[in-house]
């Protein structure tokens, strides 16, 4: 009798392990789910959205404030924001994924998150690659494999369409304005870096050290970008209406404003690290292009 027992036992120990699931997430950590996720808690929204994309949108049980898209995800129980988490709700939505944004989220709480003993999967896409990569992983962890390739290979031939049309124009120099007071902008290590670049764009702070680097008036003039573009509200709606570059008016020995070069893009579609970036970038290549078109003859 033990040694049928003990045969059962080890059977389902190897039955157990070979079904097992283990991903890479952002980090370099390997996230390992024992059966695919059924009960998922989002903490940021473009984690939500990504998770929609894989196909485990019906599995979210939880997510954040600002997890507005798709429509669905309006309806979500919300869990926190990027400030505070509801500890306590989230013990009680008995998650068994929790997927986190690494420098979004409240640090402090991340190893009160960790002690849960819930597989935390850390989501922070840094290229166009990685969102492609970011679904399929998903999709790995849902066990909705089929549904996020078909998202993954459409948002790769998207931004490959893009990349193909205007990488190779003629480069328009860019300042990418996130916020006006203080004045901030982004260095090369994001996504929207990327962006600029397939739209054929340079961005003139990309080797700025800090990621997201505050800058003066001055430097702003001193690099003379021939566009200046900044995000505006979308579905999200932030504390204060965003700057409306406005206050570059004033310089009209500066390119952009002399050629009337002042773009600005729903901050859903270009903040986001999600297939809607595709959308994004659709509208900044246009932008970049009528600046092309703005150009002396």
């Amino acid at each position: 009798m033990k040694l049928r027992f003990g045969i059962a036992w080890v059977s389902a120990l190897v039955m157990t392990q070979a079904h097992a699931i283990t991903v890479t997430d952002d980090t370099g950590a390997s996230v390992t789910l024992a059966a695919p996720a059924q009960r998922v808690v989002s903490l940021a929204p473009h984690v939500t959205e990504l998770l929609f994309a894989a196909g485990g949108g019906a599995r979210i049980v939880g997510a954040v404030s600002y997890s507005d898209y798709p429509k669905e995800a309006q309806s979500i129980p919300r869990v926190g924001d990027n400030k505070a988490l509801d500890l306590e709700r989230i013990v009680a939505l008995h998650p068994d994924l929790i997927v986190v944004w690494r420098h979004g989220n409240a640090a402090r709480q991340m190893d009160r998150l960790k002690a849960l003993g819930v597989p935390i999967y850390f989501s922070e896409p840094k290229h166009l690659a990685d969102i492609a990569a970011s679904i399929d992983k998903l999709g790995a962890l849902l066990d909705t494999r089929s549904i996020a390739k078909q998202a993954a290979d459409a948002f790769t031939r998207d931004i490959s369409q893009l990349r193909a049309r205007y990488a190779q124009r003629p480069p328009v120099s860019v300042f990418y304005q996130v916020w006006d007071d203080p004045l901030m902008t982004l260095n090369r290590d994001n996504v929207f870096d990327e962006v600029i670049g397939l739209c054929g764009g340079v961005n003139v702070f990309a080797s700025e050290q800090a990621r997201v680097p505050t800058i003066s008036t001055e430097a702003v003039l001193a690099a003379n970008p021939e566009a200046i573009v900044t995000s505006t509200p979308g579905a999200t709606k932030p504390d204060r209406a965003l700057p409306a570059l406005e206050r570059w008016k004033r310089w009209t020995s500066l390119t952009a404003v002399a050629r009337g070069n002042l773009f600005g893009i729903d901050g859903d579609l270009i903040n986001r690290p999600t297939p809607r970036i595709a959308t994004g970038a659709a509208e900044l290549c246009r932008d970049l292009e009528t600046a092309r078109e703005r150009r002396p003859k």
